[in-house]
């Protein structure tokens, strides 16, 4: 005969959170002790600190939800994965977008794939990427695979040496590769400079 183990399940944010009366601390204390108007207004004091303390604990599950942690800890959330460079002055929309999008992007992150999520992310309008990758059968691969190709219409938001600068950090380092804003090559520059 099997014992019957009960079910456990997670229950939501929502359901876990407690609803606390305003005055959760002083409900606490024995009745003789609410008569003294200057204990209850001490104790008000320590039920006020609590109870900012409680919110913060509360919204804990929120902290790291880009689409609702306060502006400051999205960006601090975007330097845990490489995104240190965002800009407080733009949209917190374009912020909080620019972080849930990197994130999504880093499976994919050194893959044409890749690549591409992260230059519409970025550049806030389509991309195309076309790189010397591939899969052949033994002895028919090109000599050169180590290639990309990269178009947008525009940078965005982002100065254009930025744009570059950050762009580049995302490429392999082995990879050559050719950006295009438009159809004008910005990287490396028409000069044939290639900063690495």
């Amino acid at each position: 005969m099997t014992a019957l183990v009960p079910r456990v399940t997670a229950l939501p944010a929502q359901a876990r959170r407690t609803q606390r009366s305003p005055q959760w601390l002083l409900n606490q204390l024995p009745v003789g002790m609410l008569d003294d108007e200057f204990f209850v207004r001490f104790v008000s004091i320590f039920q006020e600190i609590g109870t900012s303390l409680l919110a913060n604990a509360d919204n804990i599950d929120y902290l790291a939800d880009a689409s609702v942690a306060p502006d400051a800890m999205v960006r601090w959330l975007g330097s845990w994965i490489g995104t240190e460079a965002i800009d407080p002055s733009l949209a917190d929309t374009l912020q909080r977008r620019i972080v849930a999008g990197a994130a999504a992007t880093l499976a994919w992150r050194g893959t044409a794939s890749g690549l591409t999520r992260f230059l519409e992310l970025i550049s806030g309008g389509p991309a195309e990427v076309s790189d010397g990758g591939g899969v052949w059968r033994d002895g028919e691969a090109p000599a050169d695979t180590a290639w990309v190709r990269m178009r947008v219409e525009s940078t965005g938001w982002m100065p254009e040496r930025d744009f570059v600068d950050l762009v580049r950090d995302e490429v392999p380092a082995h990879v050559y590769a050719e950006l295009y804003v438009g159809e004008r090559r910005v990287w490396p520059a028409e000069n044939g400079e290639y900063p690495r």
